[in-house]
């Protein structure tokens, strides 16, 4: 699976611009501020229905523009086109497959599954466990067919408790229905989490070899409540407690991916460097998951490979892209800097961002 198509109008300060990237790498060279993390977020955009750079897509829209449309077309022997449109005064977001308009983000993001390896990749280590518990869930999304509409029933039967909870008075017979429902959901979800990281974790030790040999990094699952518990009990004896606090303190929505080295957190003993790795690694490996269980590739987009990763490192990373054989959209700022790391018979397309006086950016393709 890769994009042979991209046609962007309307994406920040990006001139309108028609691209045809390799299917495999992809190098996006230019001034820092010239816009090719811009292009990185529109494809972020075609496929997940949001950007990585701020919460209100309307801040994507150039400024002189009314609205921003982004189409993609996924090669096949029957290509799948892919379509986006914002308005700046509309709040709706319109989502096209095919030509048609599809009703639920679900569906673009099973069209073309994303990774993004940027500066905010880094979250997985030192951030909240939710950037963690999303990471988990996009892999257990692609994999497990029946993820979806369990999670949505946890997450239905989970704001009705809550909504119970911040009652002055408790409703103990409706408390009990939504209880009965959190657990009967909650614990099929678990159980979908713990089958995807025993199928992810020799996958992640294998990637992450290949990039940094690192004895005694760990990441264990856990699934937000007591292992000996069931989650039905657990529910029934905490509200009083939960109900002084306003909301569910248990439960499958306080899952977490705990990554340490030794026995600390690995994100207080690594460097910045080693920190990349590790979670390029995890990014990585949930695209080589996903093709082992599904047959279909992750579209990865990697803002900076060159940051913080000296030379040796950043030819096994390129290394280890070559051997995937997924499609990669990479950016730096020094052209030179990725030149040497790729085999000769590798499809490669470099790409050139260069900024206007006018503080438009246009893309010109440099072979």
């Amino acid at each position: 699976m890769s994009l042979d198509q991209l046609v962007f109008q309307g994406l920040r300060n990006l001139q309108p611009l028609k691209m045809a990237p390799s299917p495999r790498i992809n190098i996006v060279v230019g001034d820092n501020g010239s816009g090719k993390t811009s292009l990185l977020e529109g494809v972020h955009i075609l496929g997940m229905g949001r950007s990585f750079r701020t919460r209100q897509l309307k801040h994507a829209i150039a400024h002189d523009t009314p609205q921003m449309t982004l189409h993609g077309r996924l090669a096949g022997d029957t290509p799948t086109t892919l379509g986006i449109r914002r308005t700046r005064v509309s709040k709706e977001l319109e989502m096209r497959i095919q030509g048609q308009a599809v009703p639920r983000l679900a569906e673009l993001l099973e069209a073309l599954p994303l990774q993004l390896i940027n500066p905010d990749a880094f979250r997985l280590l030192e951030g909240s466990p939710a950037g963690r518990r999303e990471f988990l869930d996009w892999g257990v999304f692609h994999v497990k067919h029946d993820f979806l509409s369990i999670w949505r029933r946890v997450r239905r039967a989970l704001k009705h408790r809550n909504a119970l909870l911040r009652h002055d008075r408790m409703d103990d017979r409706s408390l009990a229905v939504w209880e009965h429902e959190l657990a009967t959901w909650g614990e099929q979800l678990d159980e979908l989490r713990k089958a995807w990281i025993q199928d992810f974790m020799p996958v992640f030790e294998e990637t992450l070899a290949a990039l940094l040999p690192m004895p005694g990094l760990s990441l264990r699952y856990a699934r937000g409540w007591d292992k000996n518990r069931r989650l039905a009990d657990l529910l029934a004896q905490s509200r009083t407690v939960d109900h002084q606090m306003g909301f569910t303190q248990q439960g499958p929505q306080r899952a977490d991916l705990r990554i340490r080295l030794g026995k600390q957190p690995a994100v207080e003993v690594l460097s910045r460097g080693q920190q990349k790795l590790v979670v390029s690694a995890l990014k990585l490996a949930q695209g080589r998951l996903l093709e082992s269980k599904t047959a279909r590739h992750c579209v990865y987009l990697i803002d900076d490979l060159p940051a913080e990763l000296d030379e040796r490192h950043r030819h096994r990373f390129c290394q280890l892209l070559e051997q995937m054989q997924c499609q990669a959209f990479i950016t730096s700022v020094e052209p030179t800097a990725l030149k040497e790391a790729w085999q000769a018979d590798t499809s490669l397309q470099m790409f050139h961002v260069k900024r206007g006086e006018d503080g438009t950016s246009r893309l010109l393709t440099e072979g």
